[in-house]
């Protein structure tokens, strides 16, 4: 992904001494294509004209959005909180005419490696690396620094035993890199876009490489050659991931990352390799719309804060996204009444700092993975040098969610992710559940300033119980969301200025 450039070295070297010759990269610029939580487009949007000043292009392809930044504003780009992964276009045609026969059609894409301009991208994913390498020398020195203290957690295991199984788990649960089939479009994905290979061992959910161009070897003798530290040339390996949408096309995704692989590894003498690789060149095609571009992650930006992990964790861009729908201001107190694995309040308290966070569940298991995942976040601010946080403003405890031990009316804003009755809980369950949940929300809640954004792929049991609760609630915006392949509503509801009963009759 495109890095800090603050503190950018020539790559393969160590920090650049200060006061230094000119940054590298200036006078670079780049577009930069990010792909974010589905249906939170304009939100991603925002928050890069906020943080960095550039207007957004939302692609017609679902979860996808398009800016353009000067190279020396990689870091800023890293600190996005609403995408999941970023890539640098290499060139994007808005109107790709293909030809209706498979092979002429597969010939135009190799014929087109030649004719893309390569070097500018290049650059930029050159200067990406170097910065990455910096930044993975000092999370290993943090790391040696702070290996005395490890322990072992509250559970008995060691920290981060969870992540294995449960990341692969939660990779499968919201795996939705944000590619939505309009109806009766063909979706395919080739090299599984939505989760790479980590730097820390992540799990990396992908598909089957079939349609990789063959190895072969060669030296890396144009733009993007990668030098070894003896200043030898290093041939770089490569693969294609090809990601497709449409169904007025004559190849699959994997022909055309096979025929446009062997293109390119033709044009770059580079080596073909699916799972150790330096350079991912990405091949977008949405029906007409083609894009090439080279990513800038190798996991996905998601991943950020959790590493216990739950059967259904959310992931932390689509928090974000639904915290932002909310709009916290300083002192507002937030709560999550069934907070899971913690992502939402965890999300919250490293991005609103000035608010209160409050977060809960029924679930004594879940309970303790979210205050892991609150140590863990701990322990990782206590290793940044810079930092002088002494801890974040969240609370964490077991409770009943039709029955919480807050007081009515002293809650500003709730954001929670609803059992969608398929991994957890039932649809039979949920209809007693939700609306239970909307009254006792409503109760905590202060009346006409209040409000709340609530996740649910059971919408139907959803609409009727709001339906019931139109004196407490009034439904605001609908924003539809790809959820792990579920398609799913985040609700943004607004408090009446209806006064709630202390005594909750249903209880």
């Amino acid at each position: 992904m495109a890095e800090p450039e603050a503190d950018t070295a020539t790559a393969g070297q160590g920090p650049a001494p200060a006061p230094g010759p000119p940054e590298e990269g200036a006078g670079l610029a780049a577009v930069i294509g990010a792909t974010v939580p589905t249906g939170f487009e304009l939100t991603a949007a925002e928050e890069v004209q906020e943080k960095l000043g550039s207007a957004s292009r939302i692609s017609r392809d679902r979860g996808k959005i398009y800016f353009e930044v000067p190279a020396r504003g990689l870091p800023q780009v890293h600190r996005l909180r609403s995408v999941d992964n970023l890539f640098v276009v290499v060139q994007e045609f808005k109107d790709y005419q293909f030809k209706e026969n498979k092979e002429d059609a597969l010939k135009d894409l190799e014929d087109l490696v030649k004719k893309l301009p390569w070097t500018d991208p290049l650059k930029v994913w050159e200067l990406n690396n170097s910065l990455k390498k910096k930044k993975t020398k000092r999370k290993k020195h943090n790391l040696q620094s702070g290996a005395s203290k490890e322990k072992l957690n509250e559970d008995g295991e060691e920290e981060g035993t969870d992540q294995k199984d449960a990341g692969k788990r939660e990779d499968c649960a919201q795996n939705a890199a944000g590619v939505e089939p309009a109806s009766g479009q063909d979706t395919e994905e080739t090299q599984g876009v939505a989760s790479r290979n980590g730097e820390e061992g992540e799990d990396n959910e992908q598909s089957d490489a079939k349609g990789e161009s063959q190895a072969g070897s060669g030296s890396a003798s144009q733009a993007g050659d990668g030098k070894t530290s003896e200043g030898e040339v290093k041939v770089l390996k490569f693969r294609v991931t090809c990601n497709r949408a449409g169904d007025k096309h004559s190849f699959t995704s994997n022909e055309a990352a096979r025929d446009f692989g062997g293109a390119v590894q033709e044009h770059f003498q580079w080596k073909a390799d699916m799972t150790n690789f330096d350079v991912e060149v990405l091949l977008n095609i949405h029906n007409n719309e083609v894009v090439v571009g080279i990513a800038l992650t190798e996991e996905s930006l998601h991943r950020r804060n959790i590493t216990h992990f739950g059967p259904t964790t959310l992931r932390s861009t689509l928090a974000y996204g639904m915290l932002r729908l909310c709009d916290p201001q300083p002192t507002d107190i937030i709560v999550d009444p069934m907070c899971g694995t913690g992502a939402i309040p965890i999300e919250g308290a490293t991005e609103w700092p000035s608010c209160y966070h409050i977060a809960g569940d029924n679930n004594p298991q879940a309970v303790k993975r979210a205050a892991n995942n609150i140590c863990s976040l701990l322990k990782k601010n206590e290793s940044k040098e810079s930092s002088t946080s002494l801890g974040i403003p969240l609370d964490i405890i077991q409770w009943d969610i039709c029955n919480l031990p807050l007081r009515t009316g002293s809650v500003d804003i709730i954001v929670t992710d609803m059992p969608f009755g398929k991994r957890i809980g039932s649809k039979k369950k949920n209809w007693d559940l939700y609306p239970a949940c909307l009254t006792e929300m409503g109760r905590i809640c202060t009346p006409g300033t209040g409000r709340a954004a609530l996740l649910t792929q059971d919408k139907k049991c959803f609409a009727k119980a709001l339906s019931r609760m139109g004196h407490i609630w009034r439904k605001g915006q609908t924003v539809w969301v790809n959820v792990g392949g579920l398609h799913a509503a985040v609700y943004l509801l607004k408090r009446t200025w209806e006064r709630a009963e202390e005594k909750r009759s249903f209880w």
